[in-house]
């Protein structure tokens, strides 16, 4: 196994844009021929554009982009934007009159910290689907989709810190797969290889373990009230798969969050992970999925340790 680029995945072009003051952006991940593409929707709260075209028995094979975006609901005006780029640029479905792109999407909400009011759009969509075919490089930490996101929420705000825009990629012989993230958890990010915790709820230098605080909260009334998590992500490959294997791959995938978020896939959370397969190389789908697991485990620790302190949040790196 080797470690790779993402941007050395055939197939795929990466993008992302972020508002000026850094509290919040999208994450673009395009194919000008189309890649054969699946979801899966673990978390209790989610905020999606078009995943129902991916289910394995409606019509649509490939998507030809997916986003990632910050703004909560108002987020998934990022898709118009990407759209318009891609249809500008001649990619989509020929139906004659012109070519409609496929570009299903999901938001995080990170409008605490923004105070400005500025919100991921369909402009940002546009010029981070423009970023992407000039192949610049995918900046890790506050950029993208990732640059609002906070994780540690069980104890509010003051407690939280800062999470990110994380990525990872590897290559098993000709196969590549590659995982985008942006952290915006509920709970803690943990290094699973030690069990120790990264980023979370902190207090004075140290952790508090969000699953016990969860736990000794549970006489004070439902913990649904926490708001302003959600973790987005999305896996590609050079591999060939078909509707079906994107789907259930894109549910493997969550594996790779469980390991490295506690917990994960709350009711607060509106956890989604897209899979995508640029159909050029077959392979076994159960080495695939153990590939996309490590790649997704990977970026989320690299979205937290990438991340920069910001006035309201301290980051893991600055964590004394």
């Amino acid at each position: 196994m080797n470690e790779i680029d993402i941007t050395e995945i055939e197939g795929f072009f990466f993008g992302q844009k972020e508002s000026e003051n850094h509290h919040t952006g999208c994450t673009v991940i395009l194919s000008k021929d189309g890649a054969t593409a699946g979801v899966d929707v673990r978390g209790g709260a989610p905020g999606t554009r078009e995943t129902d075209a991916l289910k394995s028995e409606n019509l649509v094979q490939q998507v030809h982009g997916v986003f990632l975006s910050g703004g909560s609901a108002f987020g998934l005006e990022v898709g118009s934007g990407v759209m318009k780029y891609l249809e500008e640029e001649g990619i989509g479905f020929d139906v004659g009159v012109t070519r409609v792109p496929v570009a299903p999407g999901a938001i995080l909400f990170d409008l605490r910290e923004n105070d400005q009011g500025m919100r991921p759009d369909a402009k940002m969509g546009y010029e981070a689907a423009a970023a992407a075919f000039k192949h610049s490089h995918l900046k890790q930490g506050n950029y993208g989709a990732g640059a609002g996101a906070t994780v540690g929420k069980g104890k509010g705000p003051s407690f939280s810190m800062k999470g990110g825009l994380g990525h990872y990629s590897i290559q098993v012989g000709d196969v590549k797969v590659g995982a985008v993230v942006a952290v915006n958890c509920f709970g803690d990010v943990i290094n699973p290889e030690t069990g120790q915790i990264i980023a979370g709820i902190q207090r004075e230098g140290s952790f508090l373990n969000s699953e016990d605080v969860l736990m000794d909260q549970m006489k004070e009334g439902p913990t649904n009230r926490f708001h302003g998590n959600t973790t987005i992500g999305a896996v590609v490959t050079n591999a060939k798969v078909d509707k079906p294997a994107a789907n259930k791959l894109a549910a493997m995938s969550h594996a790779g969050l469980a390991r490295t978020i506690r917990p994960s896939h709350t009711f607060v959370d509106g956890d989604t992970m897209f899979f995508a397969g640029s159909g050029k190389i077959s392979c076994d789908y159960n080495s695939l999925g153990v590939m996309a697991v490590r790649a997704v485990e990977k970026a989320v620790q690299n979205a937290v340790t990438h991340a920069k302190t910001t006035k309201n949040f301290l980051s893991a790196k600055d964590l004394q």
